[in-house]
């Protein structure tokens, strides 16, 4: 099949999901086939189950399925990228593997598409997560709003429709720290939004861990905001201005009650704690951008390939 025959393509990001692949390829089968010429691309991110060894006997009964099998674990949103990149499809969608976003959803992002919308976000009415994923999502989407430099949409996760110019958009932008959900809001175009209900993961378990969806939220707001270093300087201005006003303070002691002046230990030492405390965490934000900076500077590959299949 030529790839610009193809009217959709399915970008699926795979990361030990063996339990849940036998029915995302149905159900995402019979919904593209009614659309269209369409293609499923599978992106299998290091997995350690038998996730690849499913992927390649879909590949055998079916053409239309293609495999991006990484060398190592290099991330889901490396996986999005290597998925949107190869994908051939006139419109493309980006969709999780664990079955929270339904695939029939996917008719309704198509449908947006063919009225003229070149980016169709799917935005999450309902959501079956325990409460601590619930309120730190809550959070997370409304702090990224305030302070990102974009138009970053709350509650929209990795569940997108994009058309052929902005999946070329995309393809143009070559940062190492990416934050896809930033990314489709950065690049413009003409955009619109469903509803949906999130379902329950069918089997296995998020891979997504506290320490990775903390790495995901400083990406996305070092990626779209300056506000981090801003506030640094502000809190160099109040450590200053504190330790000011105590220079006179213990100046002031000084002259009017030399008695005195041996006391305030408790004091000193907390002045200190408390500079000492803002200094760091100066030096830890200033460290997160220089660090990205760093990464940049070094021109790798965002991912390693060890083989395609049906490319």
């Amino acid at each position: 099949m030529n790839t610009s025959e193809v009217l959709i393509s399915l970008v699926l990001p795979i990361h030990n999901e063996e339990g849940n692949i036998p029915e995302l390829y149905a159900r995402s089968k019979k919904v593209l086939s009614s659309l269209g010429c369409h293609e499923i691309i599978f992106i299998n991110d290091g997995s350690q189950d038998q996730s690849l060894e499913k992927l390649l006997e879909i590949c055998e009964k079916d053409k239309n399925v293609k495999v991006i099998d990484f060398s190592r674990n290099f991330g889901h949103q490396m996986a999005i990228t290597a998925g949107i990149n190869s994908a051939g499809g006139q419109a493309v969608v980006v969709m999780d593997s664990d079955l929270q976003d339904p695939p029939e959803v996917i008719c309704e992002l198509f449908a947006k598409w063919r009225e003229g919308f070149e980016v169709v976000r799917a935005k999450r009415k309902t959501r079956q997560d325990g409460f601590f994923k619930k309120i730190t999502a809550y959070f997370f989407y409304r702090t990224m709003r305030k302070l990102a430099n974009v138009d970053i949409m709350e509650d929209a996760g990795d569940f997108y429709l994009m058309d052929r110019r902005a999946i070329d958009a995309m393809n143009g932008i070559g940062e190492s720290s990416r934050f896809m959900r930033g990314l489709t809001s950065w690049i413009g175009f003409k955009r619109t939004h469903i509803l949906f209900d999130r379902d329950e993961r069918k089997a296995g378990k998020t891979s997504y861990t506290i320490k990775k969806m903390i790495k995901l939220a400083i990406d996305g707001l070092t990626s779209f905001s300056y506000i981090p270093l801003k506030l640094a300087t502000y809190l160099g201005l109040l450590s200053t201005v504190i330790g000011f006003i105590l220079g006179i303070y213990a100046i002031y002691q000084k002259i009017y009650f030399p008695q005195t002046t041996a006391q305030g230990w408790t004091s000193l030492i907390l002045t200190v704690l408390f500079i000492g405390g803002i200094q760091l965490v100066v030096l830890g934000i200033m460290g997160e951008y220089i660090g990205r900076i760093y990464t940049e500077t070094k021109k790798r590959p965002l991912y390693v390939v060890r083989q395609k299949i049906n490319f």
